[in-house]
């Protein structure tokens, strides 16, 4: 059932000295807009008139030269006081804010957020949100920025699945990526560009080749190997890498080493200039690499995400074959109160192996929130690199086959009132760490009028035990008082940014 078309309106907001961050993991201090009359002085000349002419009343030079000191008096004070609004003007991006300012602890803002396992990623999404780009413009650059840095987890040959909660309307919407599909024996069929498209074309506010611009420059110019990248590539070995990854003498690319895929910037710019068929550009090539006729296209869907009501609000995910509704099931029929889920860990049905996937989330101050995640399956997919487009092609295949991988989650205090706070949960790892945490922290949540949402403000995540299951990694977003709200588990561990 496809979503009713919607016209998506975002209430434009001021702009007040957006800082620019290096690493989204130092405190942020921010302040309030202040809104003052320009000071305006005007210094008057006296009025002519016969009591002021030479020759006048006894005493009139007396009164002229006083009113004369009393102007230049006046003008001098004038000044000093705007030199003194001009210095503290030009103090707001120290480290210390002025008095009549407040400070936030990191990770809250008081526009817009986004967090991303990448910095290079979560820098490049704020400043489309900077630009005026929504919580949508925003998290499909950055899914196509890890498409390029990130070509382990994630990447073009990759399946989408999405979550998008839109403020303005108060509705919410799943992208599907339809049913796996092989390409060829043991390649899945790549989604991602018709996936994110049909998600951008919808609601997206920003032109479609302004976001794929600075991932394609990434691509083509290069970019550095971060601690994820080189220790997949430490693992993996250069098998079938090279010489995309691989130093001159056939070792992998170390952490701080340059990379770079003309291929793959080449496909990206084709994906810029014709948007409607940038999914049929890329199967062409691939069909062409692999001697293959060109197969069908995949038939990604954006559907009404799923709800479960609660006492706590409403829960929202993905549909089947996602694990969204395994995770309501569970969601139903746990217990809810505010202590941790002396359970979190439940033996749940997965498929061999273990799924390894990319994660992003943004939200604004509206309480509009975008979830992503994506995966090629295994550690950089079926290991099968096309010459023609620098794309790594999954091994997800089976057309039955369920994504463990893909549970986004949010909680809305309540769908009728738009300034409830909302919540955001996505989750990377096994499929036990994904259900483990976001069902200890809705436990944790859990209360008359999610009373302990304040606590977002400065946390890192949820103090329950966050390796209970095994290792994974928890994206946090929020939208309280005002404010946007970001974290992780385990804290640190992705990179973020806001304003």
């Amino acid at each position: 059932m496809a979503a009713t078309a919607e016209p998506v309106l975002y209430q434009k907001l001021k702009l007040w000295e957006p800082r620019m961050e290096s690493g989204g993991e130092e405190d942020e201090e921010e302040g309030e807009e202040e809104t003052s009359e320009s000071l305006v002085i005007y210094c008057r000349r006296p009025q002519d008139n016969p009591g002021n002419k030479v020759g006048g009343l006894p005493g009139a030079w007396a009164r002229l030269v006083a009113a004369l000191l009393l102007l230049v008096v006046s003008c001098s004070l004038a000044v000093r006081q705007l030199q003194g609004r001009g210095s503290l003007a030009g103090s707001l991006g120290s480290v210390a804010p002025p008095a009549s300012r407040h400070s936030h602890h990191a990770g809250v803002y008081h526009h817009a957020a986004i967090i991303s396992p990448a910095a290079t990623c979560s820098h490049l999404g704020q400043q489309l949100l900077v630009a005026g780009g929504n919580v949508v413009d925003a998290g499909v650059a950055t899914a196509l920025c890890l498409v390029v840095v990130h070509p382990h987890t994630t990447g073009l040959g990759a399946m989408f699945w999405g979550l998008f909660h839109n403020s303005s309307s108060g509705n919410s919407t799943a992208l599907t990526p339809g049913p796996a599909r092989p390409l060829a024996p043991g390649l899945g069929l790549p989604t991602a560009l018709p996936a994110l498209h049909l998600l951008h074309a919808r609601f997206g506010h920003l032109p479609w080749p302004r976001l794929l611009m600075d991932p394609a420059k990434l691509a083509q110019e290069g970019f550095l190997v971060d601690t994820s990248l080189s220790r997949a590539l430490a693992a993996q070995g250069t098998k079938r890498l090279c010489p995309l990854f691989c130093h001159d003498d056939g070792t992998p690319l170390g952490l701080g080493a340059r990379a770079t895929n003309p291929k793959l910037a080449a496909v990206l710019r084709k994906a810029a200039s014709t948007p409607d068929l940038a999914g049929d550009v890329l199967l062409s090539l691939l069909a062409t690499d692999l001697g293959l006729e060109k197969p069908a296209g995949p038939t990604p869907t954006l559907e009404p995400a799923l709800q479960l009501s609660m006492p706590e609000g409403i829960l929202l995910t993905t549909p089947a074959p996602s694990a969204g509704p395994e995770l309501l099931a569970l969601l139903k029929a746990a217990p809810h109160s505010s202590e941790p889920s002396p359970s979190p860990c439940p033996l749940l049905p997965q498929t061999a192996g273990t799924p390894v996937s990319s994660i992003l989330a943004t939200v604004d101050s509206s309480g509009s929130v975008l979830l992503l995640t994506s995966s090629l399956n295994s550690s950089f997919g079926s290991g099968h690199l096309s010459p023609s487009t620098g794309v790594l092609l999954s091994n997800l295949v089976a057309r039955s086959a369920t994504s463990p991988w893909a549970c986004p989650l949010i909680l809305h205090g309540s769908l009728d009132d738009p300034e409830a706070d909302v919540v955001g949960l996505v989750a990377s790892g096994t499929p036990e760490v994904a259900r483990a945490m976001t069902h200890a922290l809705l436990s944790h949540l859990a209360g008359p009028q999610m009373q302990t949402q304040h606590q977002y403000q400065g946390q890192q995540g949820p103090t329950e035990r966050p390796s209970i299951c095994s290792q994974g990694t928890l994206l946090q977003v929020a939208a309280h008082a005002e404010h946007a709200h970001v974290s992780s588990i385990p804290g640190g561990c992705c990179p973020f940014q806001g304003f």
